[in-house]
């Protein structure tokens, strides 16, 4: 009977003991302690919402920014706001477990001011295709989706492989990307564009002009002669005036020969699963012969 009552005893004690605190690492290097797995999460970052919604995690999504607007369905979940100064009064109000922010959009004085609330913070900081893999097994394992989020990252590395066997061997042309028109934003050493023009089997002229996404010199661009220029739309109705404006410079070589596209800077700009779309859309562009041989078979 003793061993019985101790027995009890010892299974009541530990079904009272508080759930063990759960220690994460974020893509910053910083260690995060949660009290259990996150079940009300806030997102900062519109790569991150979309990235929650693909792997099926959407039900722990309980806010987001005024940002984060695909899928659709986003638009549903409560809003804190903008990235840079989103409301800390929306974001307490919604009592999360944890906040996904990141450094590349988001303010450092967010940062302190959750800590002082207590709130933890996860940061993300994607830079590269590798890294953007990485971010959903990560989402995965925090949201206890982690065998969803390694389907979705396994298929979104097949697709990537097939487009790098269909542009293999072929010449990769000068190719010019526009983030912004004016002033002249272009990619650079160490952005994400560069790296998914180079997947798509084309040679970003401006790819050694500095560090990320610098402004650049019209005359400089164009003295490279590129021979496909990808200009990016953020709004679809400044496209065509956009566009009017680079067909002037009939002696570059993409204008001339009818290279000169516009595309939809939400794919390659927002670290989620569709860089894999941009991606995609890029080869297409840049190699669109290697894709209409598949077709035809």
């Amino acid at each position: 009977m003793t061993r019985v009552l101790a027995a009890l005893a010892l299974a009541s004690l530990l079904l009272c003991q508080p759930v063990s605190a759960l220690t994460v690492t974020d893509q910053t290097g910083r260690r995060v302690v949660l009290p259990a797995p996150p079940a009300r999460i806030v997102s900062l970052v519109p790569s991150v919402t979309e990235t929650v919604f693909t792997i099926g995690a959407q039900d722990r999504l309980v806010g987001v920014t005024d940002f984060c607007d695909y899928p659709a369905a986003a638009r549903q979940k409560a809003s804190v706001g903008g990235m840079i100064s989103p409301s800390l009064e929306g974001i307490v109000a919604l009592k999360p477990d944890l906040v996904v922010a990141t450094t590349a959009g988001n303010r450092h004085e967010t940062f302190d001011q959750l800590a002082r609330l207590k709130i933890p913070v996860y940061l993300v900081n994607p830079v590269a295709v590798r890294d953007v893999l990485d971010l959903i097994a990560r989402l995965g394992r925090l949201t206890d989706r982690a065998e969803a989020a390694d389907r979705v990252a396994a298929a979104l590395r097949e697709r990537i492989q097939a487009v790098s066997a269909r542009v293999a061997g072929r010449p990769r042309p000068r190719v010019l990307y526009v983030l912004w028109p004016d002033p002249l934003i272009v990619p650079a050493r160490g952005a994400l564009v560069s790296e998914l023009i180079g997947l798509a089997g084309g040679d970003s002229v401006t790819a050694d002009g500095g560090e990320g996404y610098p402004r650049y010199s019209l005359e400089a661009a164009l003295a490279r002669n590129p021979e496909v220029i990808l200009i990016a739309s953020h709004d679809a109705t400044r496209s065509p005036l956009v566009r009017s404006q680079w067909e002037r410079f009939t002696q570059v070589p993409a204008v001339s020969a009818g290279r000169l596209h516009t595309v939809d800077g939400n794919l390659m700009h927002r670290y989620g699963p569709r860089i894999v779309d941009g991606l995609e859309v890029l080869a297409r562009l840049i190699h669109p012969g290697a894709f209409e041989k598949a077709a035809v078979r």
